[in-house]
């Protein structure tokens, strides 16, 4: 039975597949891969439960009982007490095999945990995965506005600066140590294809020239800001 047709069943058929599976050296490893399946598993861990919570009480019930009969009968002198002792054996035997089947539903119950968790943690790395791959493509598409800018000799604006310098300011954790590493420097190491251009002292920041509607005094310049060079004797080219 694989996992989508186990997932039909109702909850009744479900338990019975469910518990004559909980015993690892009996169960059909088929099953159980269907049992444990991510579709399946919150279901099979909601019903075991319950299970394990019916047969608690069914344990507590027999011993209540047991305990009852048990003062009826000796209150009824020795024949009273020789139907106790008669009825002991059989009591023992039903007792135990209720009580080696709990355990075996706690352990299975374990055993789903586990795999839940298991679950828990490849959703969680995949998640992570997918928010680290969109962090990076929101990093190019910021570092490759810096170059058009840079490119095309257009004045930035203070939202423009503001902008780029989230590069610097946010970080993501890299290498075995989990090192905050800023998105700069993620983008110049791993994750760029623009190349960054140099910062010499010869080169000067074309993004950052004040436009005709810009304020008197033009923000500070962004130490990472993309660089353009003039040429002498030719127009203004970015490296």
């Amino acid at each position: 039975m694989d996992a989508q047709d186990l997932a039909q069943l109702a909850d009744k058929e479900f338990e019975q597949i469910l518990t004559s599976n909980i015993h690892p050296p009996t169960r059909d490893a088929r099953t159980w891969a269907a049992i444990t399946h991510p579709d399946n598993l919150p279901r099979a861990r909601k019903i075991l439960t319950h299970v394990h919570e019916r047969t608690a009480s069914v344990l507590r019930r027999r011993k209540t009982e047991r305990e009852e009969f048990r003062v009826e009968c000796f209150a009824r002198g020795e024949a009273g007490k020789r139907e106790w002792f008669a009825t002991r054996a059989e009591f023992e035997s039903l007792r135990r095999r209720t009580a080696n089947f709990h355990q075996r539903v706690q352990r299975a119950i374990s055993e789903l945990g586990q795999e839940q968790r298991n679950v828990n943690r490849a959703q969680s790395l995949s998640s992570g995965q997918q928010s680290r791959e969109t962090l990076r493509e929101l990093a190019v598409a910021v570092q490759r506005h810096q170059a058009v800018h840079a490119r095309d000799g257009g004045g930035a604006e203070p939202a423009d600066h503001e902008l780029w310098r989230h590069l610097d300011r946010l970080t993501v954790p890299t290498g075995p140590g989990q090192e905050p590493t800023t998105l700069r420097t993620m983008l110049s190491i791993y994750w760029t294809d623009v190349h960054p251009l140099d910062d010499g002292p010869e080169r000067r920041t074309r993004t950052e020239h004040i436009s005709h509607s810009a304020p008197a005094a033009p923000p500070p310049a962004h130490c990472c800001v993309p660089h353009a060079r003039r040429v002498p004797g030719r127009e203004d080219r970015t490296t």
